[in-house]
C-alpha cells in the first residue's frame, strides 16, 4: 500500500523490482551487478558482498556497468528507486532495485560485510 502511495508520488506507476530469494541467489552466483546507492559512510558500515558503492549523491547510470543485469539497492528503497528511475530514463532496461533496502536484506539473514 506504502509503496503504491510513493510510486504515484513520484510519477510511476511500476517500479521495476527484484524480490528476496531472487536477489540471494543472483547475488550467489554472481549473476548480477550490485550498486549500493547509499553514500560512502552507510556502505562502509555494511554492505552485500560484492556490491560496488555509487551514492546516489553522484549518480550517473551512464557509469553502471554492462556485462551483468543491475541491481540496485539503499537503506530502505526509496533512494534505489530514484537511481532506478534515472537509469531508466536513461534508457537501461536491465535494472531494477531491492526494495526492501539493507534493513530488508538484514532482517532476513543477508550476509553483510
Amino acid at each position: 500500500m506504502l509503496s503504491g502511495f510513493l510510486n504515484r508520488l513520484a510519477g510511476s506507476v511500476s517500479v521495476p523490482a527484484i524480490e528476496h530469494d531472487e536477489l540471494v541467489r543472483a547475488q550467489q552466483e554472481r549473476s548480477c551487478l550490485i550498486v549500493d546507492v547509499r553514500e560512502p559512510q552507510e556502505f562502509r558500515n555494511g554492505h552485500i558482498p560484492g556490491a560496488v558503492n555509487q551514492p546516489l549523491s553522484q549518480f550517473d547510470p551512464a557509469r553502471l556497468g554492462r556485462d551483468k543485469p543491475v541491481v540496485l539497492i539503499c537503506q530502505a528503497g526509496g533512494r534505489s528507486a530514484m537511481a532506478l528511475r534515472r537509469a531508466l530514463a536513461a534508457g537501461r532496461e536491465d535494472v531494477r532495485h531491492y526494495a526492501g533496502g539493507m534493513s530488508g536484506w538484514r532482517a532476513r539473514g543477508g550476509q553483510v560485510i
